[in-house]
């Protein structure tokens, strides 16, 4: 069969629709149920196979037909989707040879009754593509909006994912260079599937990436997407631009209309949301970092971490507690302008040079935020973002920056006076305990806010602040005593 030009700009019409149309009194009386329609030609050549694009509804009288197991089987060859006999005035009756034929071919044979013109026939393939057509444009539209909805979203990543699960009905993957899956949505596929699927990926991102030398020098560049078919279930690979050889791969049960559209506006976006956010230059934090581990002073390091000579630590959690990972870290830390970002745990740190007022709540984060420190004090802006995190998830409030408090009554005692006063009163209490008092003492003595910014079972924090009131010897429900304490565990160094 020779190779079928593009189709028409809609999508095929399935025999079963049009069938459907009573209008028409079509009825099949021979070959298989199923065939996609194309085009509609009419023809009363003997032998109309050089006149066939493929996917053809041809629609004959018969006027010519003398061995219709020839005709058919050369249909068969042409591609013809389909043959539609008509009645009258030529034959009253479809020849039995020709039912016998389609049926031994395996062509989809439909009566058209004396009434039917072909004219109509036509018109209605026509009018049904039209509507399909239209059906796949609000699919893919209804589509694009909700991947596009789900890119700005706090997860983008998995986000995308899950939508393009529901939009193609099917299962999804973001796959890494080894063959492993980052992201998943919409169930696991089965192994044999999920092996089709790794080695598609390795057609669309070869795990070894070309040098320009050796072996693979002068090698052809891969395509950018493939498919596949494995026991009914259709396969499709999509290579993400983010030059970190990661693969969208998708499975689905069928290939309907619009899914190559659907699945290729989502590999775009996936692209965007896994390329590297770059805010210093790469370069310079490479160099910066070199140094560090080669023992160079954080001062000599600032420099190269880019502009400013002021810093701020924020962390941030998932709001609605699901684990961060480092891509959707690293599209929190280009929203704050930094791509200098880590995950420890489930939570993000983001390095930002400027002040903290520059930081602005992100939906779907809860954000603790430092103050403004310079590079040699980022220890101390570390346990402060992570205060503050603490507070803003106890409190539900989506940010909270700490504060100094070197303003006000604090202001009007010289530091190193507080600081000594507020290590001699302190020193019965090991690190946790004093942590623990000065989060209770900042959350109004609740316990359960307590808990939260802890992370720490409630009655983990009832021991640990009795603990503190029998070291100390204090009474704290008396507020001049809470008082005191809360200048002291103010005014005491990390």
């Amino acid at each position: 069969m020779p190779e079928l030009p593009a189709g028409p700009p809609a999508p095929p019409v399935a025999l079963a629709e049009l069938l459907a149309r009573e209008e028409l009194g079509l009825r099949r009386i021979a070959g298989p149920d199923h065939a996609d329609l194309l085009w509609v030609h009419a023809s009363e050549m003997a032998d109309p196979y050089p006149y066939l694009l493929g996917g053809e509804l041809l629609l004959t009288a018969g006027v010519q037909l003398t061995d219709a197991d020839t005709y058919v089987a050369r249909l068969v060859q042409a591609g013809a989707a389909a043959l539609g006999f008509g009645l009258a005035p030529v034959h009253d009756t479809v020849p039995s040879g020709l039912v016998d034929a389609c049926d031994r071919h395996g062509l989809p044979l439909v009566e058209v009754p004396p009434g039917t013109r072909f004219t109509a026939l036509a018109r209605a393939v026509w009018r049904l593509m039209a509507e399909a057509r239209h059906r796949e444009l609000r699919r893919v539209t209804r589509a694009q909006q909700a991947l596009a909805t789900a890119a700005a979203r706090p997860d983008p990543v998995p986000a995308v994912l899950r939508q393009l699960a529901v939009h193609l009905d099917g299962q999804v993957a973001v796959l890494k260079p080894d063959g492993g899956a980052l992201h998943t949505a919409g169930g696991h596929p089965a192994p044999e599937v999920r092996a089709a699927l790794a080695r598609l990926a390795g057609v669309v991102a070869p795990a070894a990436p070309d040098s320009g030398t050796g072996p693979a020098a002068g090698r052809a560049p891969s395509p950018s997407s493939a498919t596949d078919t494995r026991g009914g279930t259709h396969l499709f690979a999509y290579a993400l631009g983010g030059g970190q050889g990661l693969v969208l791969a998708l499975a689905t049960p069928r290939r309907d209309p619009g899914d190559h559209t659907v699945a290729g506006i989502a590999a775009v976006l996936l692209s965007l949301l896994t390329v590297p956010h770059q805010g210093a230059d790469a370069a310079g934090r490479s160099a910066a970092l070199v140094r560090l581990l080669l023992g160079a002073a954080p001062e000599d390091v600032a420099p190269l971490l880019g502009d400013g000579d002021s810093w701020t630590v924020a962390h941030a959690r998932r709001a609605d507690g699901a684990p961060a990972d480092p891509l959707n870290a690293g599209a929190l830390g280009a929203a704050l302008g930094s791509a200098l970002t880590d995950v420890d745990r489930g939570t993000v740190r983001i390095l930002l040079p400027g002040p903290p007022e520059a930081v602005a709540a992100q939906p779907g984060w809860t954000l603790g935020v430092s103050a403004s420190v310079p590079v040699t004090a980022l220890p101390a802006a570390e346990s402060q973002a992570s205060r503050a995190l603490g507070h803003a998830e106890a409190t539900r409030a989506p940010l909270t920056t700490h504060r100094s408090g070197a303003g006000g009554l604090a202001g009007l005692i010289p530091a190193d006076r507080a600081e000594a006063h507020a290590r001699a009163l302190l020193a019965p209490l090991t690190a946790p305990l004093a942590e623990t008092l000065r989060c209770w003492l900042s959350l109004h003595g609740s316990w359960d806010r307590t808990a939260v910014a802890l992370r720490l079972h409630r009655n983990t924090i009832r021991q640990r602040v009795a603990r503190c009131a029998a070291l100390l010897d204090v009474d704290l429900d008396d507020m001049d005593v809470r008082t005191e304490l809360w200048f002291a565990l103010r005014g005491r160094t990390p």
